[in-house]
């Protein structure tokens, strides 16, 4: 059966307009993150509307993110879809470095259910540049083979042998490069629910990605994963969603597009996860990876005024407040 999932009343919190310096974002050799909770938070692309699905709204220039993130004061992101940075590793490291942005990780789609397909030429590829740049944590999911995740196949027993096989490969090929492998449960990929987020936990050895929407919308509580799984917990992707559509999404009355279209994401402590308390679950058990800010969006045109960067800025002065709760200190 799908989790029940624990969410929170929405509210609504109101967006600081003041931003920090791009001074504050400094380059940093490597992507570890420190001990404090301020310091391990981190943009990503998708927050952007930037995304590796074909026709997937309009996708912004790389110059244009990267700058907002350090006028945020961000300190760090994961790459984003192929593309969307220079191909080659001294491209990307060059592109973030002027931005004083450190590298993360990257999403990293793989088909690891085909006993036909080896998935580890494309992981060994990523994490390349990955290495290249200091980061610390390469982000699996288990893809369809299909463009986009609004439909999915359904695993047999023997696929997800294969399946869980592939996730144990790649979590030995990144510890050789000193990363961390870690397996993101997604909508519309063969790892979606609860109950199969479940599965992986019991049968491999990799790492979680804990991404708090996809989680949610895919029938799974979060918030139950943080706190009876943390030591599996080694990157976590922070969403806030609305309920309401997600349950559209669910009863295939919507499509995991539409729903994203229609404003399925909302800046953290807007929605429906309960965010503080997966955030406490985490710190309370020494959790010291980064919190990924992630509001997926789909942009028709070149946003008018602020655009996404409003909703990020939100989410980021959220996370700030929690923050300060946990270390003691006000911001």
């Amino acid at each position: 059966m799908a989790d029940t999932p624990s969410t929170q009343p929405s509210t609504q919190s109101t967006t600081q307009s003041t931003t920090q310096s791009t001074t504050q974002a400094t380059t940093k050799a490597s992507a570890k993150p420190s001990e404090a909770m301020a310091d391990r938070i981190a943009g990503a692309p998708i927050s952007w509307g930037v995304c590796e699905v074909p026709g997937w709204g309009h996708q912004l220039a790389p110059e244009v993110v990267l700058a907002q993130m350090a006028e945020l004061g961000l300190a760090a992101t994961e790459f984003g879809p192929d593309g969307f940075l220079p191909d080659s590793a001294e491209g990307k490291v060059a592109t973030l470095r002027q931005h004083g942005l450190a590298a993360v990780g990257q999403f990293v789609p793989l088909v690891l259910h085909d006993r036909g397909h080896d998935p580890l030429p494309e992981l060994e590829d990523a994490m390349a540049d990955l290495v290249a740049a200091g980061a610390s944590t390469v982000v699996v999911a288990a893809a369809t083979g299909a463009d986009g995740y609004d439909e999915r196949p359904q695993l047999d027993d023997d696929g997800w042998a294969t399946l869980l096989a592939n996730l144990d490969r790649c979590a030995a090929a990144a510890a050789a490069h000193g990363l961390t492998a870690t397996l993101h449960p997604h909508v519309g990929t063969m790892v979606e629910s609860g109950d199969e987020t479940d599965r992986v936990l019991t049968g491999s050895s990799i790492g979680l990605c804990l991404d708090t929407g996809h989680l949610l919308i895919g029938g799974g509580d979060p918030v139950r994963v943080a706190r009876e799984h943390p030591d599996r917990v080694a990157h976590t992707h922070l969403k806030d969603v609305r309920l309401e559509l997600a349950r559209r999404v669910q009863a295939g009355e919507l499509t995991y597009t539409d729903a994203v279209a229609a404003g399925m994401y909302v800046p953290l402590g807007r929605g429906d996860v309960d965010v503080a308390a997966i955030v406490a679950a985490l710190e309370d058990s020494g959790y010291a990876g980064w919190y990924v800010l992630e509001q997926d969006t789909i942009l028709a045109g070149v946003p008018d005024g602020e655009g996404p960067v409003a909703d990020v800025e939100a989410s980021y002065f959220y996370l700030l407040g929690l923050a300060a709760q946990h270390s003691g200190v006000g911001i």
